[in-house]
């Protein structure tokens, strides 16, 4: 089975479920909120690949591990970030402008960051990045969808909240179809370095958690915004890895999305745990 037929859709349709839910202000939070957001794209685009990088080498993963590791934490926020927001109590209107923010920047990040690990560790076993097909690609799949849904809530506000009321439904189940299938098809790849791939994926997520956390302290964040960010740096967009990865544009080969595969399911886990957790507290407290 041939799943760039697959992945580049469901990516395709989640950005533009993104982009149904985006107004101008979204983009105008950073002018207002200018702590969080910068808190917000610290980690998730600075922090967050350095640390996928620097746990690839200290558990010497193999170069095609290390780009698939590296690459899913270079990704933007993923498009289920709001629900869980909305689920932790946190800030919804600052998940939604990280989210767009985000996918917005690493148009143009992923590329930079991916060119320097391919050449770092891809021309040992013969991986290079065509960085102009990567950067195509991103702009078809990611840009353009998101602009679609703009205009269409725009012009359309009606059929836009009709339409994005089915898609969000969709976006978590499409994302774990894809996750699964890319599970079975490399099953035997992920079953001999489950224990490596695992072991990196945990720390990475928890090292997410844990950097967030931080940067709320330091930027001295109100506890929404934290429950936010916190969300925000740990949750990616392993729809856009996993495109990338299997592209016949750029990677494609499917073994590069194995990290960003076991990141998908992992993350889920960890936030709902996360949220979960919160509510407890709460429960807690009001007793």
């Amino acid at each position: 089975m041939n799943t760039i037929f697959i992945v580049l859709p469901i990516l395709t349709i989640l950005m533009f479920d993104l982009g149904l839910t985006l107004e101008g202000k979204d983009f105008l939070l950073v002018l207002h909120r200018y702590k969080a957001v910068l808190a917000g794209m610290i980690g998730q685009l600075l922090i967050l690949p350095l640390l996928a990088w620097l746990i690839a080498m200290a558990l010497h993963l193999s170069p095609i591990f290390t780009i698939g590791l590296v690459l899913i934490a270079c990704c933007p926020g993923g498009s289920s970030s709001n629900i869980f927001s909305m689920l932790a109590k946190g800030d919804v209107a600052l998940s939604v402008s990280l989210t767009a923010i985000s996918s917005i920047i690493t148009l143009f990040t992923i590329p930079l960051i991916m060119h320097f690990t391919t050449a770092s560790v891809g021309e040992a076993v013969g991986v290079s990045l065509p960085v102009g097909n990567l950067l195509v690609q991103n702009i078809l799949t990611m840009l353009l969808p998101i602009v679609l849904g703009i205009l269409v809530r725009r012009f359309r506000p009606l059929v836009a909240a009709r339409i994005e009321r089915v898609l969000s439904r969709l976006a978590f189940p499409a994302l774990m179809l894809l996750a699964g299938i890319f599970f079975v098809q490399h099953r035997t790849t992920i079953v001999d370095n489950f224990l490596s791939l695992g072991t990196a994926v945990t720390v990475l997520l928890l090292c997410a958690v844990v950097v967030a956390a931080l940067l709320c302290v330091i930027f001295r964040l109100r506890k929404q915004e934290r429950r936010t960010i916190v969300i925000e740096v740990g949750m990616q967009n392993a729809a856009q890895a996993i495109a990338i990865a299997s592209s016949p544009f750029v990677f494609g080969d499917g073994r590069f999305a194995i990290p960003a595969i076991l990141y998908a399911l992992m993350m889920n886990v960890v936030l709902l745990v996360y949220v979960g957790s919160i509510k407890w507290f709460s429960r807690e407290k009001n007793c």
